[in-house]
C-alpha cells in the first residue's frame, strides 16, 4: 500500500488532486500576467508544463506513471510556485520543505535512470549501496547547479533591472538548501524501490527497443 492510499487517497482522488493543483498553477500564471510579474510567470508556467510530463510519457513512450507519482511531481512544483508568491519570505521553514520535496523528485529521476541501466545491461550491476551513494551525489550536484542558477539570475537582474526569477538569501540559505536536498535523497534511497520499480522497468524496456 502506498502512502497516499494509506491516507484514503485512491487513484481517482489522486487524479483529482493533480487537476486541482494544475488549476492552481494556471491561476498563478494568470495572476502573474495580469500584474505583469514576468518572473512569477516563469516560476509558475514552467512547473505547470512539468505537470503534464507524466501524461506525455504515457502517450509517446512505454513509460507509465501512476496517479501517485503524478501527484508527487505536481505537488513538488506547486509548492515551489506557491513559494514564489511570497510564502518563502513569510515562513522561513517553507524553503527547506520545498527543497526536500523537489529534491526527492530529482532523486527519483536519478534512481529510475540508474536502475533502468542496471536492468538493461547484463554487463552492469549496481548494488543497493552504490545506488544510494549515487543518489546523494546526484542530488548534491543538481543542488549546486541550482544554487549557481539562483546566483546568476540574481546577478543578471541586478545588472539589467527587474525581478529575479530565482531568489537567493545568502550563504546560510545555500547551506540549508543543500542539506535539505539530501533529505529528498534519503527518502528515495529508502522507498524508491517500492515506488519507482515500475518506471525503472519501463525505461529499461525503452532502452531495449
Amino acid at each position: 500500500m502506498s502512502l497516499t492510499e494509506a491516507f484514503g487517497l485512491g487513484e481517482r482522488r489522486q487524479q483529482h488532486l493533480v487537476h486541482l493543483l494544475q488549476i492552481g498553477l494556471a491561476g498563478i500564471v494568470a495572476y502573474s500576467l495580469f500584474r505583469a510579474k514576468f518572473g512569477l510567470v516563469i516560476n509558475a508556467g514552467v512547473p505547470l508544463a512539468i505537470t503534464f510530463l507524466p501524461a506525455v510519457l504515457a502517450r509517446d513512450t512505454h513509460v507509465s506513471m501512476d496517479a501517485g507519482l503524478a501527484l508527487w511531481i505536481t505537488l513538488a512544483v506547486f509548492v515551489h510556485a506557491l513559494g514564489s508568491l511570497g510564502v518563502y519570505q513569510w515562513f522561513p521553514w517553507y524553503d527547506q520543505f520545498a527543497h526536500a520535496l523537489s529534491s526527492s523528485v530529482v532523486a527519483g529521476v536519478g534512481y529510475a535512470v540508474i536502475t533502468a541501466f542496471d536492468r538493461h545491461s547484463e554487463s552492469v550491476e549496481f548494488p543497493p549501496e552504490f545506488v544510494s551513494v549515487f543518489l546523494f551525489v546526484f542530488v548534491m550536484a543538481f543542488g549546486v547547479l541550482w544554487e549557481i542558477l539562483e546566483f546568476t539570475t540574481g546577478l543578471v537582474s541586478g545588472m539589467v533591472g527587474g525581478e529575479a526569477v530565482l531568489a537567493q538569501y545568502g550563504m546560510s540559505d545555500i547551506i540549508y538548501d543543500l542539506v535539505f536536498n539530501q533529505v529528498g535523497a534519503i527518502i528515495v534511497a529508502a522507498w524508491g524501490h517500492s515506488r519507482l520499480s515500475g518506471v525503472s522497468r519501463d525505461l529499461s524496456r525503452e532502452l531495449d527497443e
